[in-house]
């Protein structure tokens, strides 16, 4: 089903009238379109999958051959998308890995899904998409449809990646056609896939939007088509921002009420009763991921140049961002008091390194940041994560990356100063875990939600 805004932003789709465009949407409408899906990483495997699913020919394209290898082989390095997923997209007879750049001329829609990490000084790293778009503009030819999905600052679309291809001597809107639909991707999610969820699609005039709007039509139960990309785009960052600064405002009353001896969980459950008006959010040690700890920042570096403070959303991110060390100190006020010693030299188990629960995903973990803040204070930290066997490189923690998680066992767990639980996921035996540790420092409450009780229990 073609949708669109609702009220009074209602769109209505017309048929392409351009031989381009209308070539180009008989090919989907007939599932003879190839999909060519550039980035296959946690946005864009999923994506992958979908279009096979939806029976479309889909070439995937990743610059590390090591993905492209294990596809080949229907091997999965994503945990939640499992072999028997890659094997089927296979077995299809639908689906190809490539790292081969000059493949990408045999697509009819290009859909990039590459990171857009921050750089140190939180502004926007472009690097991978003005890539992207430079390998594309290459190969690009008459009638392809090029789609950013990479969450980015409002304006990238027309102002980055659209002069970039239109270098190759084509036009976008005449001779190529370009959009923006931003990923809802949300890892682990068993409720909502990528095809059960509605997209938004904006785009560089009617045809392109036309022609994006019925390639998603043809995999989403609902496309929602918006004035430009740059709505498109906003949309996104809204979305994230919507979720920062309700995370952080959950984090910030956490502190309140833990000084005033008040259980914040307790009180986001109550409150969530109220019918109307409330939306519960919980607190955390602090924000992981690749989306809201980051995209919030591209607004109001974007802000900046409109000379707009976006002090609210900046102060979301402070909050957000010093929640690790708050949990830090939670553990060591809580081995002083309870055990009489200090953190230095105590040994620490930390229960879960993925930045969210049943998934192998340690992008921005507040792990990291818990492991390096220990460390510096001098405690000896071991981890246990059944979904990430062993930490991964990262930029900001690089001497962290070849650690390996301790395997479950109670005795073992028992020999440590305290534990915290970091990253609640559902297979871990939390009542278990109490009775086996002196101490448990819980960010999650995830002890008290299996029915796990004692006084050896804190929360943080």
């Amino acid at each position: 089903m073609t949708g669109s805004a609702a009220g009074p932003n209602r769109r209505t789709m017309h048929a392409p009238a351009s031989p381009h465009a209308a070539s180009l949407a008989a090919r989907i409408a007939d599932r003879a379109a190839i999909v060519s899906v550039i980035g296959l990483g946690y946005v864009g495997l999923p994506l992958a999958r979908a279009f096979v699913e939806s029976g479309f020919s889909v070439l995937g394209f990743d610059t590390d051959p090591a993905k492209v290898e294990a596809l080949a082989s229907g091997r999965s390095y994503i945990r939640h998308i499992g072999a028997d997923s890659v094997a089927a997209m296979i077995a299809s007879g639908r689906f190809e890995a490539t790292s081969d750049p000059a493949r990408l001329a045999s697509a009819d829609a290009l859909l990039i899904c590459v990171p857009t990490p921050l750089t140190r000084h939180r502004e926007p790293d472009m690097t991978y998409v003005v890539a992207t778009a430079e390998t594309i503009a290459a190969t690009l030819r008459p009638g392809q449809l090029v789609v950013l999905e990479s969450t980015t600052w409002p304006g990238t679309t027309e102002e980055v990646v659209k002069p970039i291809l239109e270098r190759s001597g084509l036009r976008s809107g005449s001779d190529f056609f370009l959009a923006y639909s931003p990923e809802r991707e949300d890892p682990g999610n068993v409720e909502y896939a990528t095809s059960r969820i509605p997209k938004v699609v904006g785009a560089d005039g009617a045809e392109a939007l036309a022609v994006a709007t019925a390639l998603y039509d043809a995999v989403v139960p609902r496309t929602v088509a918006v004035s430009s990309a740059a709505t498109a785009e906003a949309v996104k960052l809204t979305e994230n921002v919507f979720r920062a600064v309700n995370i952080a405002l959950v984090n910030e009353l956490k502190q309140v009420y833990s000084a005033m001896g008040i259980d914040v969980w307790e009180v986001i459950a109550a409150a969530a009763t109220k019918p109307f008006g409330f939306m519960p959010f919980w607190p955390g040690p602090g924000l992981g991921g690749h989306c809201i700890p980051i995209d919030p920042f591209y607004l109001t570096w974007k802000a900046r140049e409109h000379e707009i403070s976006t002090r609210f959303i900046e102060l979301a991110g402070e909050i957000n961002t010093a929640m690790p060390r708050w949990v830090v100190q939670r553990l060591a006020d809580a081995l002083n008091e309870r055990e009489g010693r200090a953190l230095r030299g105590a040994r620490i188990l930390l229960i879960g390194a993925a930045y969210k629960k049943n998934v192998d995903d340690m992008r921005e973990s507040p792990a990291l940041k818990i492991i390096a803040l220990l460390e510096e204070r001098g405690a000896a930290v071991d981890y246990h994560d059944p979904y990430v066997p062993e930490l991964r490189r990262s930029r900001d923690y690089p001497h962290l990356a070849g650690r390996r998680s301790l395997p479950w066992d109670r005795a073992l767990f028992a020999t440590y100063d305290a534990a915290m639980i970091v990253t609640d996921h559902d297979g871990i035996d939390y009542p278990a875990l109490l009775s086996a540790c002196r101490l448990v420092v819980d960010t999650r409450n995830a002890c008290r939600r299996a029915g796990a009780v004692g006084d050896n229990l804190v929360l943080a």
